[in-house]
C-alpha cells in the first residue's frame, strides 16, 4: 500500500511549529523519494543540524506500526539510526530521526557490504527484546505457516528485525545500519538470520550458500535442523500466500525462492 508524499512545507502551520519546537529554525526541507509507507519523508537542514522526519495521519491504517517503531527505538542496538523525537500534533504522528548518508547494502555474491552486514546482525541478536513494548511475537506471525507441531521452536526473547530487505540495510559511515523497524518481534534468535538467508538467495546466492551464511551465526549453527526445516516450510507457506494475493513479480520470485529455500532446509534436516 502506497501513500503520496506530502512536502514538508505543505504540512499544517501548527504541525511545523512543532517540529521548529525540536530542531530550531528549518532552512530547507528535501522530500525523499523511495520506500513505502510514509506520508512525509523529508530530509530537514535546521540549526540543530539536519533531521530525517517521516511522518503519516493520525488516522492512517499503518499509525499503530509508527507508532510502535518510536517505542522500540531506544532498545535497538547502535547500528541502527537514533530516533531524537515523536511528535503526535494536528492530526499527524512524526518521527525525528538522526540522517544517515548512505545506500542501500549490496547482498550480491562477493560483496564487501556482506561483512557489515553480519556485524550488525550479530550485534542486534544480543539484544533482548523489552518487556515493556508490544511488539509481535513470533509464535503469532507464523502460527499459520508453520508445520503442526513445530510452533514452539519460534518462541524465544529475542529481537527480532524479520525484514531484510536490501533497502532496510544502508551503508553508512563503514558500518550497516538496519532501517525501518515496522515489524519488530519477539522471538527465536536463529529467525533473523533464516529472513536473512532467504534474501541472500534473492539477490543470486544459491541456497546452500545462503544457509550456510546463516550458519556463521551460532544462533542458527546450534538449532535443531527440525526447527530450521519448519521454518523453511513456514516461510515458502507464506510466500505462496503473498504472491496469491498479489502477484507482483518480486513477490512471484520471493514465492520461488522460499520454496527452493524450503527444498534445502529439508535435505539439511
Amino acid at each position: 500500500m502506497s501513500m503520496s508524499r506530502i512536502p514538508f512545507d505543505q504540512l499544517p502551520a501548527d504541525v511545523r511549529q512543532a517540529v521548529t519546537d525540536k530542531t530550531g529554525p528549518v532552512h530547507q526541507a528535501v522530500t525523499m523519494t523511495g520506500g513505502m509507507n510514509s506520508g512525509v519523508a523529508s530530509v530537514l537542514e535546521t540549526e540543530s543540524g539536519s533531521v530525517f522526519v517521516k511522518g503519516i495521519a493520525s488516522d492512517h491504517a499503518q499509525v499503530a506500526a509508527q507508532r510502535r517503531e518510536a517505542e522500540i527505538a531506544p532498545h535497538l542496538p547502535t547500528s541502527c539510526p537514533r530516533l531524537y523525537w515523536h511528535l503526535e500534533v494536528g492530526g499527524w504522528s512524526l518521527l525525528g530521526y538522526e540522517v544517515l548518508s548512505g545506500r542501500h547494502a549490496d547482498y550480491s555474491s562477493g560483496s564487501a557490504d556482506l561483512v557489515l552486514v553480519e556485524a550488525a546482525l550479530t550485534e542486534l541478536q544480543r539484544t533482548t527484546a523489552p518487556a515493556d513494548v508490544e511488539i509481535k511475537d513470533a509464535m503469532d506471525r507464523w502460527a499459520g505457516y508453520a508445520p503442526p507441531g513445530t510452533l514452539q521452536y519460534f518462541n524465544g526473547n529475542t529481537l527480532l528485525h524479520t525484514d531484510f530487505a536490501p533497502h532496510n540495510v544502508l551503508i553508512a559511515d563503514g558500518r550497516a545500519r538496519l532501517i525501518d523497524w515496522a515489524w519488530p518481534t519477539r522471538g527465536a534468535a536463529w529467525i533473523d538470520p533464516g529472513t536473512l538467508a532467504l534474501r541472500l538467495m534473492d539477490a543470486g546466492h544459491p541456497a546452500e550458500n545462503a544457509i550456510a551464511f546463516a550458519g556463521r551465526f551460532p544462533s542458527w549453527r546450534n538449532t535443531d535442523p527440525e526447527a530450521l526445516a519448519a521454518f523453511g516450510s513456514a516461510s515458502a507457506a507464506l510466500w505462496q500466500e503473498i504472491a496469491e494475493e498479489d502477484p507482483t513479480p518480486w513477490k512471484q520470485r520471493m514465492a520461488k525462492r522460499a520454496a527452493a529455500f524450503r527444498l534445502a532446509l529439508l535435505r539439511e534436516a
